[in-house]
């Protein structure tokens, strides 16, 4: 398929870490691209994730969960191209505070679809879903292809769940650009309850002398794990190339388990590091077998990732270390 034309693109949550991520992969490598992005006023992570590129981006103060400010962003900008990140994505926390995640997630894609139709614009939208959809997998739909039954195992998963079927449904009902992605572990720096980066960042407080024991939840959940600069280009090239109404399994080419991610990260660790479980990390309900099939994207899109497992993990490091060498400052 040949790539569509794109010239202004609105990033929902671009303030947040995947969104941060995105934009600045929109603006180094597209720079004739107009990139705008929806903050909640409330939003605390807008000035340290967006300062490299703050000045090449036009930040919208938008919540989803208020339709008039949907639409009237949606009116002034106009764009030909939406991304849409924008979520509450702490699955442990979904399950202490289900129905602030439910209604955030659920109803905020809800209004940005409305709010498409009700002004009659025309984007390519791409919903940024999840692997949580998938849930706990059985061994022998592994590895997951987009066919695979769909079974979320936390309020979190039902959101993206619903989220993604919405997505469906505009496309179907509405004639709407609608891609789905559905994203599998990334390595990302800026999003700290993330195991990868939890662990990096207790690694490197325990190196500087701030803690003693690294804490940690379930290690024998599997991941496949792909860096987030692969990962925010993948949602870039998914845009230009994929099929309206289609949904894509995006991942990466390492599988690990958590455990052995842990251990990693010992090895790199320049002092002795001791570990051990914290039961408040622990998941009422798990998932521990993700393993993409990506076929489908790989060859609707000619994309491959570029960073390799190594080069991702001492990226999330050297990040790690600098963050905590600010905090001691």
């Amino acid at each position: 398929m040949s790539e569509r034309k794109i010239r202004k693109v609105i990033i929902t949550g671009m303030s947040g870490s995947g969104g941060s991520y995105l934009a600045e992969y929109v603006v180094n490598h597209h720079p004739e691209i107009e990139v705008h992005g929806i903050s909640r006023w409330h939003s605390t992570a807008a000035n340290e994730n967006l300062r490299n590129i703050r000045d090449n981006v036009t930040v919208h103060e938008c919540d989803l969960n208020d339709l008039s400010s949907v639409l009237s962003t949606l009116k002034q900008v106009k764009p030909d191209g939406i991304f849409h990140l924008a979520s509450h994505a702490n699955v442990r926390a979904s399950f202490i505070t289900p129905l602030s995640v439910l209604n955030n997630n659920i109803m905020g894609t809800a209004n940005l679809l409305e709010g498409i139709r009700i002004a009659e614009l025309d984007p390519v939208v791409q919903l940024c879903s999840t692997s949580e959809v998938y849930g706990q997998v059985d061994p022998k739909n592994v590895p997951i292809k987009e066919d695979c039954p769909i079974n979320p195992s936390s309020p979190y998963a039902v959101s993206k769940v619903a989220q993604d079927l919405l997505g469906y449904t505009y496309y179907l009902s509405y004639k709407m650009k609608i891609i789905r992605t559905r994203m599998f572990a990334y390595l990302n720096p800026r999003r700290q309850d993330l195991f990868a980066t939890s662990f990096t960042m207790q690694v490197a407080r325990i190196e500087a002398g701030q803690q003693k024991i690294l804490l940690h939840g379930n290690l024998d959940s599997i991941r496949t794990i792909i860096d987030v600069r692969d990962a925010m280009e993948s949602y870039w090239v998914a845009l230009l190339k994929c099929r309206y109404g289609e949904v894509y399994n995006i991942g990466g080419p390492t599988t690990i388990k958590v455990g052995e991610f842990m251990e990693l990260l010992k090895k790199l660790a320049r002092v002795p590091i001791k570990s051990e479980v914290d039961p408040k990390l622990l998941r009422p309900a798990d998932v521990t077998l993700q393993v993409p099939d990506v076929s489908k994207f790989k060859k609707e899109t000619g994309w491959q990732p570029k960073y390799s497992f190594e080069e991702s993990v001492q990226y999330l490091l050297d990040h790690c270390r600098e963050a905590v060498a600010r905090e001691t400052v």
